[in-house]
């Protein structure tokens, strides 16, 4: 109930007015069914945009810090990002990562669009980062199709470093669904889930015009390598 309060009377609305983003390929994305949407990952903006632009409900996968920051406005950030329908994940360790897996399934197995970011956090720069293979393992073992979908302009919202954020042209881009049938029962060979995870971050990156990084993300932030813009 609180999801669609948000995204049509609170939040949703006043996303639209102030930032009026142009949407591409809205056609693509199911009007029923499993799907996993996945995308680049620019701004903290991105998972409020794309449900404000969606006509179905959507779930995302996100960072167990996002929902326990203290004092109030951490108590405010948790409560909309549970209303926006993300659903907090613990990154820590390879236990933690199957747990988001098992999380994500659950999502699919009640016929829910699932988002997730393959570079698996914000980018620091504003260019695409090398995917990592749990968008694969996900769409393998539930057997249903990925749209990739594209984040426009949302980067000059709140670069790296920048405190205030900006009021940017955004346009969100939505790509012709993505099937991994030739797959199925072989969600477990690496090889075969690495290109899967590549084949999604090219049409990502087909739709974004992003520069392309065949490194990780979380690698390059802890390596304090960002090249600001």
């Amino acid at each position: 109930m609180f999801y669609y309060l948000l995204k049509y009377v609170l939040l949703g609305p006043l996303l639209r007015l102030l930032f009026r983003p142009r949407v591409e390929g809205l056609d693509h994305v199911p009007a029923a069914g499993a799907a996993i949407v996945a995308g680049n990952h620019l701004s903290f903006a991105d998972p409020l945009l794309m449900p404000a632009v969606l006509k179905r409900r959507i779930t995302f996968l996100a960072k167990a810090e996002y929902f326990t920051a203290s004092g109030l406005r951490g108590r405010l950030t948790a409560l909309v990002l549970r209303g926006a329908g993300q659903i907090p994940v613990d990154r820590s360790g390879r236990a933690a990562g199957q747990a988001a897996l098992r999380k994500g399934l659950g999502v699919l197995a009640q016929g829910e669009l699932l988002a997730i970011y393959p570079e698996g956090t914000r980018s620091p720069d504003g260019r695409l980062y090398k995917g990592k293979v749990g968008v694969a393992v996900l769409a393998l073992a539930a057997r249903v199709p990925v749209i990739p979908c594209a984040m426009v302009g949302t980067f000059q919202l709140c670069p790296w470093g920048r405190v205030l954020p900006g009021l940017p042209p955004v346009r969100i881009r939505f790509g012709e669904p993505l099937d991994f049938s030739r797959f199925a029962g072989m969600a477990h060979e690496e090889t075969v889930l690495r290109a899967v995870t590549d084949e999604i971050t090219y049409a990502i990156l087909r739709l974004s015009g992003q520069e392309y990084v065949d490194r990780y993300a979380a690698d390059v932030k802890a390596g304090h390598e960002v090249r600001r813009n």
